[in-house]
C-alpha cells in the first residue's frame, strides 16, 4: 500500500513529465519546417531532464497515465527525430549537399567517356525515418530494444546500392544515427517512467 506522500510525489512526477514532453513536442513542431538550433536544443534538454528525473526517482507512472504518457512520448519520438536528423545532417555537411525534388539528395555520378551527371539518390528518407522511429519507440516500450539492430540491418540492405558516393554514405550514417539516437532516448525515458 502506497503512502499519501508516495502518491503525491508520483503525481508531481507525472505532471512534470506531461508538461515537459508537451513543451518538447511543441518546440519540435516549431522546428519541423525549418530545423533551428534553439528549439531543438531546448527540446533535447527537456527530454534529457525527463530522462534524469525518471532514472533517479524510484516511482513508476501508474499504468493508465503511463499509456497516455507513452502516446505523447511516441509522438515526440517520431516527430522530433525529423528536425533533429535534418539539423544533424546540415551540421555534418555544412549545407553543401543539394536536395532533390523527390526528397533525396543530388550527387554527381561519373561515367566513362561521358559527362558527369547529377542523379537523385536516397529518396524517401523522410518517410523511412518516420517509420524507423515509430518501430524503435514501440519496440523499446514493448521491451524489445533489439528492434534497433533489425532496423539498421534492413536499412543497410535496402540502401546498399545507393551508397556508392561518400556524400550518400555520410548522409545515410549521420541521418540514421541521429534519428535512432532521438527515438531511443525518448523511448528509453518512457520505458523507465512506466516500467
Amino acid at each position: 500500500m502506497e503512502s499519501r506522500a508516495d502518491v503525491l510525489i508520483a503525481t508531481i512526477v507525472v505532471i512534470f513529465l506531461f508538461a515537459a514532453l508537451s513543451a518538447a513536442l511543441a518546440l519540435v513542431a516549431v522546428a519541423l519546417h525549418r530545423p533551428t538550433t534553439v528549439p531543438l536544443t531546448v527540446a533535447g534538454g527537456l527530454v534529457v531532464l525527463c530522462f534524469l528525473v525518471v532514472s533517479v526517482l524510484p516511482y513508476n507512472v501508474p499504468l493508465l497515465l503511463g499509456a497516455a504518457l507513452a502516446f505523447l512520448g511516441v509522438a515526440l519520438s517520431v516527430l522530433g527525430g525529423n528536425p533533429f536528423s535534418r539539423w544533424a545532417l546540415a551540421a555534418a555537411d555544412g549545407g553543401r549537399t543539394k536536395e532533390g525534388t523527390r526528397g533525396g539528395i543530388l550527387v554527381e555520378l561519373m561515367a566513362e567517356r561521358a559527362q558527369p551527371r547529377e542523379e537523385e539518390i536516397l529518396r524517401g528518407g523522410t518517410a523511412i525515418g518516420y517509420l524507423e522511429r515509430t518501430a524503435v519507440a514501440l519496440g523499446i516500450l514493448a521491451g524489445f530494444p533489439a528492434v534497433i539492430a533489425i532496423i539498421v540491418a534492413l536499412k543497410g540492405i535496402g540502401r546498399f546500392t545507393e551508397l556508392a558516393t561518400p556524400a550518400a554514405r555520410e548522409r545515410f550514417i549521420v541521418g540514421t544515427l541521429a534519428s535512432l539516437l532521438w527515438a531511443s532516448t525518448v523511448a528509453g525515458m518512457l520505458w523507465l517512467a512506466i516500467w
